[in-house]
């Protein structure tokens, strides 16, 4: 039995919207495929190509307007964590950073985002939005599998697979709330490294 095609149009219609619930409605996906005993590799591969299309969109407000859209989601405390830390790890580790930022709050948000910002070539950002968005997808369906796998009920599988989830991202924005306070209390009482300055001279030109 393959994804029926209501349900493949909303799960690729969720994933391409920037900042819409895509793991709810991918975690479902992983719940149904679990029930009805299939794969979840359809969902994954739909979710991964919507996840990528979004990120190309951010990737292009981000080169006419990527400050301005940063400095709107770092009003919120978890996700100005995720931002700073990204801001920081992109300069020195490059793609491998976006990839584990989709993990964290509004990180692949933010991290499409940065990468429009800093005018980074697209032959280097599809590749990496493609690969975080093919790794973040398996996680997220793989979870809803486990969910509808563990219980018999859909509802609670999809329940279950949300409250792991949640968990998975409560700790990590935790962890990343303490690393950005201690990085900030080394930060007051040093000069800044010129890598990151000019990073910063290039999101306030933005």
């Amino acid at each position: 039995m393959s994804i029926p095609i209501a349900a493949a149009i909303t799960m690729f219609l969720v994933a391409v919207i920037p900042l819409a619930p895509t793991e709810p409605v991918l975690a479902a996906m992983g719940v149904l495929a679990a029930t009805e005993h299939v794969a979840p590799l359809g969902a994954i591969v739909i979710a991964a190509i919507g996840c990528s299309l979004s990120d190309h969109l951010l990737y292009a407000v981000g080169r006419f307007a990527g400050g301005p859209a940063l400095a709107r989601l770092r009003r919120k405390r978890s996700v100005d964590a995720a931002t700073e830390w990204l801001i920081r790890n992109s300069t020195r580790w490059g793609a491998p950073i976006l990839i584990v930022g989709r993990w964290l709050p509004a990180g692949g948000t933010v991290g499409a985002l940065l990468a429009g910002t800093l005018r980074w070539p697209l032959k280097r950002f599809t590749p990496t939005s493609l690969t975080g968005a093919t790794l973040w997808s398996t996680y997220v369906a793989l979870l809803g599998y486990l969910g509808g796998s563990i219980v018999s009920q859909p509802v609670i599988g999809l329940v279950l697979s949300l409250g792991l989830a949640a968990l998975f991202g409560l700790t990590a924005s935790v962890l990343l709330q303490r690393a950005h306070r201690r990085h900030a209390a080394a930060e007051a009482a040093s000069v800044p490294t010129a890598e990151q300055a000019s990073t910063d001279q290039a999101l306030a030109a933005r």
